[in-house]
This record gives C-alpha cells, structure tokens and sequence, in this order.
C-alpha cells in the first residue's frame, strides 16, 4: 500500500485516464523546481520519479538526492548514494528456496529476539516462478515432458511442500507452480504492467513505473518492456521485501544507438551476441545501458527482450528501452486489460517516459551499431561475450583443441555396444533453451522451419546428439502446435521436455552412458550448442567442455550437423533422399516465411487462457496439502530443508569490528571466477564432500539432485562452494576443481576450511578480474563467509557478487588499478592481517600486511569496496539480513 505524505516537494498531481483519477509525482512538477529533466535517459527518470514518491512519503531519501538526479546531466558520472525502492520482487526456485528458508529462519529469530513473527512478512508484492528445477532425462519422444514432470515432483516433493506453505503462510506472497513457465517470460507476459497503481491509506489510487528486483541475474529482460528491473542476490531482495531500500549509487548511464534494421536470415540472437561483445569492450560493469536511435522502432518488443535479458553477459546493471507503440501493441496481445494499457500510454507521455527514436539523451558515454552489419554467429566456447561469426567456428575449436588440449587433430572413438564412433568437436548436446530466446517467437518459428525443411528432405539428428526443448511459456507450445511447427520438431527429435531453464542452469541430464563413457575415457572435448545465454566452465554439463551459444534455428542445424570441426555454412549438413548434399542454405527460412507464421499462429486468447489459472498448477502441485503456520516445523532429518546457522547466538547489538589477524588464502584464482565457479548449480559428484554428505545421510546417488535445487540446506552448500569441476586454483597447479592446501596437504576446499575454522584462523580469497561474473547466487557469498572467509582481495568485482559479499559480512577488498596477486607475489603460503577495520569507512584505502611463506614481509594497500553508508552499516551488522532483524525486533 503506498503511504501519503504531506506533498513536501510540489510534484504530487492528478491524471484521469478512462474516468480514473491517479495521483502521480510529476516529472514536469520536478523540472519547475529542479531543472530541466527533458534530457535525462528514460531509466533515470524512473529513478527520479522513485526519489520525488519516497520523499513525499517521508522515507529517508532527502531533496538532495532528487537535485543530485536532476544535476547528472551537468557531469552525467556515478554520483551521490540513493536509496532506491521498487515495487515489487521476482524469485525462481533456485534462489528462492534459500530466500523462503530466511524469512522462516528469521521468523524463529525475532521470536527469540522477543520481537513479533508478523512483522517477517513481504511488504511488497513477491512472485516466485519454479523453473529452475525440471531437468533433462527424458528427451526425443513424446511422453518425455510428463515423465520429467513425475521426476521433477518425486526429487523435490521436501522443496515444493516448503514453498506452498511460503504461499500459505506469507503475505504478498505467490508461487507460480513448476511446469508453467521461465519467471523472466512469465514476468514479461504477465505480471509486468510498465505502470503500477495502488491505493494510498486515503484510499487515493497512485500510479508509478512498474519497477522489480530479483533473485535471477536475468531479472533484465523485464527492461524489454520499459519495465526498470535487475538481478540482486537473495540477501538483497529479502532485505526489499522487507521494507528495506537498495542502497546504490546513482549510476553512470551508456547510450547504445541503434541503426537499420537486421539484414535477411539474421536472428535477435545474432544481434545480442553482437551487443554482449560490444558492451563488453565498452566497459559497462555496474552502469545502466540504454537503447536508443531509430533502429529500435525496428525492433520487435520480444527482440528488445532478448537483447535487455543479457545485460548480465555484457556485465551492465540493466538494458533499458523505453516505452512505445511496439509495447502497447506487445501488452495488448499478452493479455493485459485496456485501463492498463490507456493507463501507461497517458503515463508514460505525461512524465516525458514516451521513446521517440529521434531523441539524444544524455548519456555517460555511447556506442554505435548499424544493425544490417550484424552476421550470424556463435559464442563461446567459455564465454557469452567470445562471439565468432559462423563460418569461422571450426577454425576457432580446431586452434582452441591444440592451444588449450594440446591436440593435433580431433580424436574419434568407437562408442562401446553402438554402431557409430564420437570425437572431439562433436555435438553431443543441442538444446533449445532458456528465458533469452524462447521468449521470442521469430526464433522459436524459424526452429521449427528448419527442422520442416530437414523433414521434408529425410535429416535426422546425428545419434550422439541429445536434443531438446523447452520453453519458456505454454503459449510456445501453442503457436507451435497450431502451425504444425511442433510436429516437425518432434520428428526430428525435438520433443517437449518441460516448461523451465533445463540445458541452461545446467539440468541437461546425463548423456547416455556409452556416450559418457567414450568421452571421459579418452579426454575428449565434446561441445554443446544451446540457445541460452550462459556457457561457463562445467555449467551446461559435466561431460561437455566446450559450449556455445546460438539462435534456435541454427541449434537444430548443429543437431544435425553433429560437429563443430567443420564449417556449417560451406560443407553440407547432411545428405537428403536421394543421396543430395544438404546445405544450411537449403534449410534456412527466409524473413517473410517467419513473419507470416508468426501472424497466422498467435493471438491475445492463448495468452489470455494460459494466464487465467497461472497459480493453480497440475495434479501434483494441487496434491500438495500443507497448512499455514507463523513459524516453519523444520525437519532434523531432511537434506533439502535445513535452519540456516547465520543468526545463532545473535543479540541487539552487534559486535564491534575488529582487525582480521593472521588470515591465510583458502584459494587463489584468476580472471573470469564466476558465480558458477563458487557455487555451482549443476550435479553433485559422489566423491565430492557434498556426495559423501548425502550419502551419509542415506540419499543414494540417483536421488542426489543438483547443487541448485538443494540450496535450502546449508550443509550440502557449503560443502558445494569452490566446488565446480572446472574451477582452478593456484594452491595446488594442474589441479582442476574444487582442491587446496593445508599445512602442505592437497585435499578439498571443504575439508582444509573446516580444519582452519578448529584452528580459528580466519581465511581470505585472493582473485583476479571480473571475479563474480554471472548469476546472481546469494549462494557464492553464503557459502564463503560459511567457509570462514572473511575477506576476499581481487582486481575487480561484478556487481551482483560485491554486494552479496557484503551482505553476508564478507569484506570486498580491491587491489590498486595496476596491482594483483602476480605483481605483488602473493601466493598459497602467505598470511595476511588487514588493519584499520575498526575505524572503516566506504570506499577508503586498507593496509593489508603479507607475511610470504619464507618469513619475509610486505605490506600493499586495497581499496575497501563498500561503496555506501547503508552498505558499512550492513557490513558492521554481520550483514544485512541481521541489521534489517535488529531493526524490526526493536
């Protein structure tokens, strides 16, 4: 409910739109007393309009903050702190579990603290979407989505219960059950509205921008829609759903203009890989990026979807376009009601929020790409923003075997009990996956062209290619159904397995076993090609080294290619019925053909029926009888479901800050660690101490499940965190996954910090560039500061991760620019005391003394990055879930 205040600022204003009244905080009200704010970008005027309501309403923000927005068009850098509130939360299951289990930790907490349970509930509207869960072992027949949806219960039945009685038990609080959809497409078809309103406690209607924060870095596609949103860590979004502010800075703004329009046979795909490359040579890390220029009037709103979802792979905050026709075109054929629609049009006029392609805001800095230059591509085989242009993905693979594999030539092997051979290079996963391109029919439509052409000439997939589909959303199935498309899917192998991320998160499933077999006894690199947007080391699969990344249509082509050897578009895909070569040419369909289908194939009703009953799920979730209660009935027994340790022992006042002593490296990495890298999400190995964990706990191997869907229990965790296979730690040299030191002994990560933690020697991580890349898993920072990791040391950070850091009570330290672990000799054998902790302040300069293993000393200076006063304040409460327990239990 939003609160009134005494209209301090003058901007509080009427509007009437179809014989409504909305109260609205005026951006033209602003400008009379502030400035002109015409040329701000479209992304800081909604954080402008934030800064005039919160102001209004008597939340701490200051009218300093609202002329510090209004001046960054004189000197348009990262500015003054701001306290930032959106209007509402986004949680998928991986993430959301963990979230869930906090707010029923911090409910038994309070109660402690002698504070009141009710005051432990979201104070925002919070939708959950479980997505993250289904996984790939059926595929390639039609009974392979029911079966996958019967495992999917059976492994998670502890999880879903919880969740339902989160549904039941919380207020704001809503779970869209599994087997719906992607959160990130459900939110673009459904829950976003590009403006909010609600009643005031005078029971005035109040209309504002549509703003979110969420658990899932990929929260950004939601800036397709106009909608402001982004990926926070889950310590984060429950601090949000609890009242509390985003604290951030206000950030630097980059203006990526866009000209022409795409040139025949290019995909949305094509273009982001261009823009995640481009962005990345930019240097956007922690800024807004908006779009801008006439070329997006070319651009479909589902295109501006793809492009806003991989504004974590570029590295920035968010992707923002701005609202227009395409987007009220886009909302009416989803379903949304016409007050809605008439309500963000008249809105987003009257703020000056209306894109016009021939605008120049001002921008922080800009980039420029013609759209018509763009060609198709692929990304990878580590990286989303290592695009290579098509012809030129065997080259790249062939250099990378020799330079990296230290192969000659591409190995084949006989694969025992079949009768066909697989090699490096091969393809031995072709998924059609993730929220980024089947949220976007041209893609998904010319998938299934394709595979209509390679039927109609007799291709099949080659028989060591594990193909798939999943959607995110049942109006996929819909339109492809209702074309005829689906059949042609199927009858090349790409059968529906589920509605969720699958292939992406990782839950690919396991190849076959002589497949498996084949690769692991001989070392081979064996590749993937996904349609999704994150291909990190040991994320798509454990058997699958190199993973890149693709539009559907050529997901289907590699499939039937079967290899990344050789050059797709000059050698043939296949041979037809006739013994004919096959070309990529021969298959792919042309803009007109995917534009009629898509006219003739969807419309408002399936949106409309499909979101009618969205919280009601299947059979199973129906069956799922649990009762509301004020406080979790944890299960001692249960290896999903665990009471977090974080507040134990925890009083109203937190302790005083001391110096961290005498810390020695639990690991030293390099550039590019990623969240995948620290937590992953995919499977557990059996002789990892996360396995030996479960198995102790009589959970045998088929039931282990993944590290993502296990995230509710901190003993499987922590044990999980360093834990990726391909993870590579300095510690201990040729050594790949989740292995250190201690006193001189190799042994896991786990084991070594356990035995520090009984020596109560405090630990420190020491990293490269870009450390933290990727999702934003609350479960990197919980599981280090779990570890006993005080303080982590790196050239740089991406957002997400710091903030999760400090969220937790782990200290971000970063070396001087020109400065690392290399240049300054810190290795395994080090230790290390970081001084003035008592007196810190944000953003100041910390000594940090090295004691090398030889005796020697040394001494460097970081740059502590706590960035804000709300931050240090977290930091000094051991984090931000116990200053926002102390605060309400007070």
């Amino acid at each position: 409910m939003t609160q009134v205040g005494a209209n301090s600022l003058g901007t509080r204003k009427t509007l009437d739109v179809n014989g409504k009244t909305y109260a609205y905080y005026s951006l033209k009200a602003a400008s009379e007393k502030f400035g002109d704010v015409a040329r701000l970008p479209h992304s800081m005027k909604v954080l402008l309009e934030n800064m005039l309501r919160f102001e209004d309403e008597g939340f701490t923000v200051g009218e300093s903050h609202v002329k510090a927005i209004v001046d960054w068009q004189n000197d348009p850098k990262t500015g003054n702190e701001i306290q930032y509130r959106p209007a509402r939360v986004l949680l998928q299951d991986f993430t959301g579990v963990p979230c869930v289990v906090d707010l029923a930790a911090m409910r038994d907490a309070i109660g402690k603290l002698g504070g009141d349970t009710a005051k432990i509930n979201p104070q925002v509207p919070v939708n959950l979407v479980i997505d993250h869960s289904v996984m790939v072992d059926e595929f390639g027949h039609p009974q392979a989505m029911e079966m996958n949806m019967d495992l999917e219960y059976q492994r998670n039945a502890e999880r879903y219960d919880f969740l339902k009685w989160g549904a039941k038990s919380l207020e704001n609080f809503s779970a869209v059950p599994p087997g719906t959809g992607i959160c990130h497409q459900v939110n673009l078809e459904h829950i976003g509205k590009c403006v909010w309103s609600s009643e005031d406690q005078n029971g005035e209607l109040v209309a504002y921008p549509d703003t979110c924060v969420g658990t899932d870095s990929h929260t950004t596609m939601i800036n397709g829609l106009g909608v402001l949103g982004w990926g926070v860590g889950g310590i984060e979004a429950e601090a949000a759903m609890l009242g509390q502010p985003i604290s951030m800075l206000i950030p630097e703004v980059a203006g990526f203009r866009l000209d022409g329009k795409l040139a025949e046979g290019v995909t949305a795909t094509d273009l982001v890989l261009t823009c995640v490359q481009m962005l990345r040579e930019h240097g956007v890390v922690g800024r807004f990026v908006e779009f801008y220029g006439p070329g997006v009037a070319n651009l479909s709103l589902a295109d501006r979807a793809t492009i806003a979802n991989m504004a974590p792979e570029y590295g920035a905050t968010c992707g923002f376009f701005g609202i227009d026709d395409k987007t009220l075109d886009y909302m009416r054929l989803t379903g949304r009601d016409e007050d809605t629609i008439a309500l963000v049009e008249a809105y987003a006029k009257d703020q000056g929020m209306w894109f016009t392609p021939d605008a120049e805001p001002i921008f922080s800095s800009t980039l420029q790409l013609d759209m018509a230059s763009v060609v198709p591509s692929l990304a990878g085989p580590k990286r989303p923003q290592d695009k290579v242009a098509l012809p030129e993905v065997d080259e790249l693979f062939n250099y990378d075997l020799k330079s990296v594999y230290g192969k000659d030539a591409p190995e084949r092997v006989d694969v025992d009990g079949k009768d066909h051979d697989v090699g490096d290079g091969d393809v031995v996963i072709a998924a059609i996956t993730s929220c980024t391109n089947t949220s976007n029919p041209d893609v998904l439509i010319a998938a299934g062209l394709v595979a209509r052409k390679a039927r109609e000439k007799g291709l099949a997939p080659k028989p060591w290619v594990k193909t798939s589909l999943a959607p995110g959303s049942q109006v996929v199935t819909d339109y492809l159904v209702k074309s005829g498309l689906q059949e042609d899917l199927d009858a090349i192998g790409f059968d529906l397995v589920g509605y969720g991320c699958t292939t992406c998160i990782g839950n690919s499933g396991p190849l076959a076993p002589p497949i498996s077999k084949a690769i692991n006894e001989n070392d081979l690199v064996a590749a993937s090609v996904l349609s999704g947007n994150r291909n990190f080391e040991g994320r798509v699969s454990p058997d699958v080294r190199a993973n890149f990344l693709a539009s559907p249509p050529l997901v289907v082509a590699y499939a039937l290619k079967g290899t990344v050897t050789q050059d797709i578009t000059d050698t043939p895909i296949g041979q037809d019925q006739r013994g004919d070569d096959v070309m990529l040419a021969d298959l792919w369909p042309s803009n007109q053909e995917i534009a009629d289908h898509r006219a003739a194939n969807i419309d408002r009703d399936m949106f409309v029926s499909r979101y009618a009953d969205v919280y009601k799920g299947d059979e199973h979730w129906q069956a799922i009888n649990v009762e509301a209660s004020d406080t979790y009935n944890w299960n001692p027994s249960s290896t999903y479901i665990a009471n977090p340790p974080y507040f134990d022992g925890m009083g109203m006042e937190p302790e005083p800050i001391a110096d961290i002593v005498g810390a020695k490296p639990l690991a030293v990495l390099g550039d590019s660690v990623t969240t995948d890298h620290i937590s992953p999400a995919g499977s557990i190995k059996e002789d990892s101490p996360a396995g030996e964990y479960l198995i102790e706990h009589q959970v045998p191997k088929k039931e282990f499940n993944s590290y993502g869907s296990r995230r509710g229990n901190h003993e499987v965790m922590m044990r999980g965190t360093f834990a990726n296979i391909r993870i590579r730690n300095e510690m201990v040299p040729g050594v790949e996954g989740g292995f250190t030191t201690y006193d001189g002994e190799q042994m896991p990560i786990y084991d070594a910090a356990m035995k520090h933690q009984a020596d109560g020697t405090p630990l420190v991580v020491i990293g490269g560039k870009e450390y933290g890349t990727g999702s934003s898993r609350d479960w990197a920072a919980k599981g280090t500061i779990l570890l006993g990791v005080r303080a982590v040391i790196v050239e740089s950070y991406e957002r997400i991760h710091r903030s999760n850091l400090i969220g937790m009570g782990v200290l971000p330290l970063q070396f001087k620019d020109g400065e690392g672990r290399e240049s300054l000799g810190l290795g395994g054998d080090d230790t290390f005391t970081i001084k003035g902790l008592d007196s810190l302040t944000p953003g100041q300069d910390v000594e940090v003394e090295v004691t090398h293993g030889d005796g020697s000393t040394a001494s460097f200076i970081a740059k502590c990055r706590i960035d804000t006063a709300n931050e240090m304040e977290y930091y000094r409460n051991g984090g931000i879930l116990h200053y926002v327990l102390r605060k309400l239990a007070a």
